[in-house]
């Protein structure tokens, strides 16, 4: 069978990352560019994803004549007080707004053990969506490749009870080179630069789940990114929160000012989030 040939209910998660949007595609053309009424394109912004990101979701929705939900976390004055609301290109939270709320709400930041802000920006944020449809249950897609079977083979085991995992990229063997042949073919493209087939500001700018190593790249080259989560830190001085124990974003800022980068730790986790 076709494994781009999705079955709703669905709903389809895109990043707003090369390889999302390579199996958007794929997707897409498996259903002649007509997706099933139950089967949704979603996209959840945190608004710490950087302009191209956003500028990129826009060019595959606008380019591929495909409908994708804009999708943001806010606060209701009433319980549930964890809401979703649709939101558009010109109107999406680009300061980082929804997980600076979600911050301040919880009174502590995320970190590696406790990445509240994965679960409460990208995974609640569309169940509620589909919720909103009239779904109790439905397949979640999710574009993990061949070559990070470590990802896709947990997020096909993973048990969220009212849904379950496929990875369509995974079954039909794509691997990096498949997606960055095609974009190289395509009449538009991501604007953010890639290293090695990774997109080093893609998701979250700045997200403590990156290496050092392509922290400080980022920063070196955009000494801005790091305005923001210096501010989210600076909240908890005094309370001993941190998005990480062996690091602060004062002490990246200092390392981005050296002049040679090389040899720095290199290893990133990964989270839902993804390329």
């Amino acid at each position: 069978m076709n494994p781009y040939k999705i079955e709703g209910p669905a709903l389809i998660s895109f990043s707003g990352g090369r390889t999302s949007g390579y199996m958007l595609y794929q997707i897409l053309k498996a259903h002649d560019f007509n997706l099933p009424d139950d089967v949704y394109v979603t996209f959840a912004n945190t608004g710490k994803e950087a302009e191209q990101t956003l500028e990129f979701v826009r060019d595959c929705a606008n380019n591929w004549g495909v409908k994708v939900h804009w999708l943001e976390h806010y606060f209701g004055d009433e319980r549930p007080i964890h809401r979703t609301k649709e939101v558009t290109f010109a109107t999406a939270s680009r300061n980082g707004e929804p997980f600076e709320r979600l911050i301040d709400q919880r009174g502590i930041l995320p970190n590696p053990v406790a990445r509240y802000c994965s679960s409460e920006l990208k995974i609640k944020v569309m169940e509620r969506f589909m919720r909103s449809q009239g779904y109790e249950e439905w397949s979640n897609v999710l574009g993990l490749r061949y070559d990070e079977p470590r990802r896709a083979i947990n997020a096909r085991k993973a048990d969220y009870q009212k849904w379950d995992n496929l990875v369509p990229l995974y079954d039909a063997q794509v691997t990096i080179k498949d997606v960055i042949e095609f974009w190289d073919s395509s009449s538009f493209d991501l604007k953010l630069r890639s290293f090695n087939g990774k997109t080093l500001a893609g998701n979250c700018d700045l997200c403590f789940l990156k290496s050092v190593n392509t922290q400080t790249k980022l920063i070196k080259e955009e000494p801005e990114r790091a305005e923001w989560w210096l501010k989210q830190e600076a909240k908890f001085d005094n309370a001993g929160s941190k998005f990480r124990k062996d690091r602060d974003y004062i002490h990246l800022v200092d390392l981005s000012k050296q002049g040679d980068l090389f040899g720095l730790d290199d290893s990133s986790e990964t989270c839902f989030c993804h390329d």
